[in-house]
């Protein structure tokens, strides 16, 4: 069956008419992949699912919010778009502005995004602008421009972005026939994400298309982790840059989520989700950007501390876990690249390359 995008897939839900344009590059529809060997590997009564955000479009979660974004500035008769971005934001707004007809501006900060992101901006045709200043100036600057001039803000403080977003809940409800997972973690930079996932869990509830509501498991970088520490982060670091971010715009939602769903916003180290980006791919063969990683990283960390222990599942005697991989691994190749084995070049011989994996040249070849 035809995936006609997230808009046409849910649009009971969404806040469309019968004569809106739908602006779409068929986003959505993005698998729910089982993870038995993390599974096995992180704690023994849980089952773990992968979203695989990056089979989107245009490799990321931002393609369910833009398309409606987009939509809806089309709607109000914008020409044109701006957005701030870490990467994945500038690909998708870019993408779907070209799609629509109309222009695209992005701010970005300097030397702090993925080139395979910021490849995607410019061969889509956007205008790109790097400051010297962090995400959180980049911002500030594009809520400034979009307030005094005519051109639509697409970031996630556009509510249309949530509305957008929230379908990914509703997928995977729809794919575990009925029911919410018992945990639903995701890497928070911004916090648009886990908004807008409690609010899609919430309203596919509230329709009665959902048995339960999952607790909701938010994990920032331990240098850009202002939620966990209560207060913006001036100087945000970390190498998983698509949540670099801090002062997130979707703090207040995001918090809402956390304590309405009873869940929690953790924070994991570099290492840990370097660990946990290396172990997704090598394991279970899923590339995924470094930031997605963070919620690989924190069920680890939950695990270890006991979090799972005595938790009561909704159904049967195993947790059921989904795991947002907000983006896809090619997004940032040079990180990939740093976290593999190197490797090495040998002579064109068949005992060279027999030394160089580690097995013997057999007594044949060699005679």
């Amino acid at each position: 069956m035809l995936n006609r995008g997230v808009i046409e897939r849910y649009r009971a839900y969404m806040p469309v008419t019968p004569t809106t344009r739908i602006i779409t590059l068929n986003e959505g529809s993005t698998p729910l992949i089982p993870a038995y060997n993390l599974a096995k590997a992180i704690h023994p009564r849980l089952d773990i699912y992968l979203k695989y955000e990056g089979l989107n479009p245009t490799g990321s979660f931002k393609d369910r919010g833009m398309t409606m974004a987009i939509t809806k500035a089309v709607e109000d008769g914008f020409e044109g778009v701006i957005c701030a971005s870490t990467g994945n934001t500038s690909a998708s707004a870019a993408a779907y502005a070209a799609r629509a007809g109309i222009k695209c501006i992005v701010i970005i900060p300097e030397g702090k995004i993925a080139l395979g992101k910021l490849s995607q901006a410019m061969i889509h045709g956007a205008r790109v602008v790097q400051i010297k200043g962090n995400f959180d100036n980049a911002l500030q600057l594009v809520r400034s421009i979009a307030s005094r001039h005519a051109i639509a803000l697409v970031n996630s403080v556009n509510p249309f972005r949530i509305e957008g977003q929230k379908s990914g809940a509703f997928e995977i409800v729809d794919d575990l026939e009925g029911y919410a997972p018992d945990c639903h973690a995701l890497p928070v930079g911004n916090a648009g994400n886990i908004s807008a996932y409690w609010k899609g869990y919430k309203e596919y509830f509230a329709a009665g298309k959902a048995k339960n509501r999952p607790k909701m498991l938010g994990f920032q970088a331990a240098g850009s982790a202002p939620i966990v520490l209560g207060r913006p982060v001036d100087d945000p670091q970390t190498f998983a840059t698509a949540i670099r971010i801090g002062n997130p715009a979707s703090w207040k939602t995001a918090v809402e989520a956390r304590d309405e769903s009873g869940g929690v916003i953790g924070m994991v180290t570099d290492h840990q989700i370097r660990d946990a980006y290396k172990m997704l791919a090598s394991i279970e063969g899923v590339f995924a950007e470094p930031a997605s990683a963070a919620s690989i990283a924190g069920l680890i960390k939950l695990a270890a501390n006991g979090y799972f222990d005595t938790m009561k599942p909704i159904v049967g005697d195993r947790i059921r876990v989904t795991c947002v991989l907000t983006g896809h691994g090619l997004k940032d190749p040079d990180s990939a690249i740093k976290a593999a084995e190197e490797t090495v070049t040998v002579e064109p011989t068949e005992e060279a390359v027999l030394e160089a994996i580690g097995l013997e040249a057999s007594v044949s070849a060699l005679v």
